[in-house]
Parts: structure tokens; C-alpha cells; sequence
């Protein structure tokens, strides 16, 4: 159940290739370049998004018989600088990345897919920003969601967001939830199969945090020691994590579905009742129904 790859050079290859051992609905490459470094992107079988997640690319994606030229995507000079810029790429496409910065941080996010769509871009305007939790209960999160419902009509069952928690130290994913299967639950309520791979960051840099992995809710799972460039890959089971305090944690989400285009979760149900008490959050949930 979920594995957690420690922070290593991976020289610009897949961290989670396809058709990955514990999460093959996911993808996930980092691509570090430098001003003119170009690097040559192709998946069969996944729709894909391009994000900068610091400098800034030129990116062209191409199918053979049409091609659309993105300039100047990527407007900060991290994570923590301002908000993401990134280009879709859909199934059947390549895309050309040309670094034009000093250097560039890209983030490729995947999902397996069977249509193939459009191309498109999304510019930092076109982010949805979403901000719930608070001090007090220790869940302050802020949410940058680059492929999500604003966009559900452009593009397949993807879902990449940032995630940070707000201020220094606190807790995420929580109350602890899961989305490990297609059912219609007892009460009438849904469930979505969504795999999930993370990748953390942490400022100052050498913060840290963990990651927890249970499959019912009164089990004993494996607890991860997680530093910026830990990479997590969730199939199943609830997943709250938690960063120690006095540090900001990000985490990069690939969330990728197996029949239904909507995420929707199942929560612990010992902890489901702080739904009730965590700010905002019965609204984002709302919005995902």
C-alpha cells in the first residue's frame, strides 16, 4: 500500500513512469534545464500537463498535424514566488520544452487516458485559488489548483494542484480521507477511485514532515520521514500528513482517476466529525460533487 521515494537525482527520467507498480494510473517527471537545455516530452497512453514550477519555458506540443507554440510560460522564480503557469497535453500530442530563464524547474504531471483533446495553456490568472482550514484547529491550507473544475470540460480525469499549509507547521489531507473505490456507499454518497502521487518541498529547505498511509480506519499504517523532493505514491487508504513546526510545507498532487472525471471522498469515520469544525472545508468538498 503506497511506497515513498526518497529526494535523489533522477537526470530529468520518469520518478513514476508508466504503468508504475503501486500507482500506474499516475505519471510524474522533474526536469531541471537550463537556458537553452531543451527537453523532449512523450507518453503514450496519458494525457500530461507542463508546470513551471520556477523560470521560464517556451513550450510547443505538437501531433504531427498540429502544432500550438506557447512563449513564456513561467513568471516566478519558485514554488514559494507566486502562482504556477503550465501547458496541457493531450493524449497523442509531444511537447518540445526550451528553458529561456538562467535555469528551469518543470514539473510533468500524467494521467491515463484513452481521448485525446485539446491543447491548452494556463496562465497564473487562470489558477483557482482556494484557502480553508485555520490556526486554530492547525489545518491552514492554501490550494493552487492548475487542472481542475474550472477546466473539467478541457480535460480528462487529471487533477494537478499545489498545496501549501499556511504559516509554520500544521497538518494536510485531513480529517484523513481516502478514494480507493467506484461505489455508491450505503447512505446514497459516492466514493471515487483517484491514485495519488505527491512530491514535497519544504521552506526553510531543510524542513520535513510526515506522511501517513492506513487502509481502514483502525489500522497501524506506515509513517514516512518526508524532506523537500520526497516523492509519495498513494493507491489506497486514508493519507493525512503533517509538517513539523515552524516550516511551510508544498506538495505537488497528481491525483488521476479511473472511470469518473470528479474526485469524491471517503472520510475516517472516528475523524469525520471535524469536517464540521474545520473552516471552509464542507465548501470544498461541495464543490467536487
Amino acid at each position: 500500500m503506497g511506497k515513498h521515494i526518497p529526494p535523489f537525482d533522477n537526470k530529468n527520467q520518469p520518478i513514476i513512469d508508466i504503468n508504475d507498480e503501486v500507482t500506474p494510473l499516475c505519471y510524474f517527471n522533474q526536469v531541471r534545464l537550463a537556458q537553452g537545455e531543451q527537453h523532449q516530452h512523450v507518453v503514450e497512453g496519458y494525457e500530461s500537463v507542463i508546470v513551471l514550477a520556477g523560470g521560464t519555458c517556451s513550450i510547443t506540443v505538437t501531433n504531427g498535424e498540429k502544432t500550438e507554440v506557447y512563449d513564456n510560460i513561467g513568471k516566478r522564480k519558485s514554488v514559494w514566488d507566486g502562482n504556477p503557469e503550465a501547458v496541457y497535453v493531450p493524449l497523442g500530442y509531444s511537447a518540445t520544452v526550451d528553458c529561456v530563464s538562467d535555469t528551469a524547474d518543470v514539473m510533468i504531471a500524467g494521467g491515463k487516458f484513452e481521448q485525446s483533446l485539446e491543447p491548452f495553456c494556463i496562465r497564473e490568472e487562470n489558477v483557482d485559488i482556494v484557502q480553508y482550514g485555520s490556526d486554530d484547529t492547525k489545518t491552514h491550507r492554501k490550494i493552487k489548483h492548475v487542472l481542475g473544475q474550472s477546466n473539467s470540460d478541457n480535460r480528462g480525469r487529471l487533477l494537478v494542484s499545489e498545496l501549501f499549509t499556511v504559516g509554520a507547521g500544521g497538518w494536510s489531507g485531513f480529517p484523513p480521507h481516502k478514494h480507493d473505490e467506484d461505489r455508491v456507499k450505503p447512505d446514497g454518497s459516492k466514493e471515487t477511485l483517484y491514485e495519488e502521487v505527491y512530491q514535497f518541498r519544504f521552506n526553510p529547505d531543510f524542513g520535513f514532515g510526515a506522511q501517513f498511509l492506513y487502509e481502514h480506519e483502525d489500522d497501524f499504517g506506515p509513517v514516512y520521514h518526508v524532506r523537500t523532493g520526497s516523492v509519495i505514491a498513494i493507491d489506497k487508504g486514508y493519507h493525512p500528513s503533517v509538517a513539523a513546526p515552524g516550516y511551510e510545507m508544498y506538495y505537488f498532487t497528481i491525483i488521476v482517476g479511473k472511470t469518473e472525471k470528479s474526485l469524491i471522498q471517503h472520510f475516517d469515520p472516528h475523524h469525520e466529525y471535524q469536517v464540521e469544525t474545520i473552516p471552509g472545508i464542507k465548501d470544498m468538498i461541495a464543490k467536487f460533487k
